[in-house]
């Protein structure tokens, strides 16, 4: 014990391998790895992600995104000039950088997204001249991001583009923090939102017969509309919760009376989610 204490080399282990092991420990120590290895750890038990190796991969990219390295960041093979990034490539590395932090928790995740969203707001806040004196995202970016998130949870542009001109803020605007979490959060309902309508829309179309009957249509969608408008409070998730809320007592209710009355025709998928999408989009706050 006592020689074990004063660093003298356990016996039966050779000298060279026990040097050997100390050195890869004061490598490791001095590279920082330890400490990279838990924040990715950390991150990945926050979002909860379902593909632990495809998370690391990406978390660690995006790491080396940020350093310089010469290169145009993950999965770009063009390097870049040897100078600093123009003022364009570091806004697109910066908003690639905020959009992985906004992919990394489900909004139902409220403080891991609310974390997200401060450090997706203030890696954009770091892109352009200040616009006032309070600072602020870029008006331009900011759509921009919205735009992406949209896109990113399989809202066609169509669909999205009403949303997106009621969050729209002018591009020499300074958004603020709580406008910014705003859109965010809005857009990232939106798109659950969406795949929502499109399983009601499912539920009472046959494929095998074509489009759904317009009168069932109308009547599934009044029925949300109900949902929507007895929802308390004016956060979007409210919306969402409403519409998940829709009993099959309801929608069957609702189609059984679609049948023996209302118009006539078919409605096809694209008018019941844009219909869908009218209900929801009515709804959102303007914040300024």
């Amino acid at each position: 014990m006592e020689k074990r204490r004063s660093g003298v080399t356990p016996a039966g282990m050779p000298v060279g391998k026990a040097a050997r092991s100390d050195s890869d420990r004061e490598f490791l120590s001095q590279a920082g790895v330890g400490e990279l290895l838990r924040g990715a750890i950390l991150k990945m038990v926050e979002a909860r992600s379902d593909d632990p190796i495809g998370f690391l991969a990406d978390h660690f990219c995006n790491l080396a995104s940020v350093t310089d390295t010469g290169t145009a960041g993950c999965g770009d093979e063009e390097p870049l000039n040897s100078g600093a990034l123009s003022a364009g490539a570091q806004e697109q590395q910066h908003l690639n950088r905020a959009l992985w932090h906004l992919r990394l928790a489900h909004h139902s995740q409220r403080s891991a997204f609310s974390n997200n969203v401060r450090v997706a707001y203030d890696l954009l806040n770091l892109t352009g001249p200040r616009r006032s004196a309070g600072g602020g995202v870029r008006g331009g970016l900011y759509t921009q991001t919205l735009q992406c998130l949209c896109s990113e949870g399989g809202v066609p542009a169509s669909t999205s583009a009403p949303l997106l001109r009621r969050l729209h803020c002018q591009d020499h605007e300074a958004v603020p923090y709580d406008v910014f979490r705003h859109g965010v959060l809005t857009c990232a309902v939106f798109s659950d939102y969406i795949r929502q309508a499109q399983r009601l829309y499912a539920e009472v179309c046959c494929p095998d017969e074509g489009p759904a009957s317009r009168a069932l249509c109308l009547a599934v969608l009044g029925t949300l509309k109900e949902a929507l408008e007895t929802s308390q409070g004016p956060d979007a998730i409210r919306y969402l919760e409403a519409s998940a809320k829709i009993s099959p007592y309801k929608l069957a209710q609702a189609m059984a009376g679609g049948q023996t009355r209302g118009p006539g025709g078919d409605m096809d998928a694209k008018e019941f989610e844009n219909a869908a999408a009218e209900l929801f989009i009515t709804r959102v706050k303007v914040v300024s």
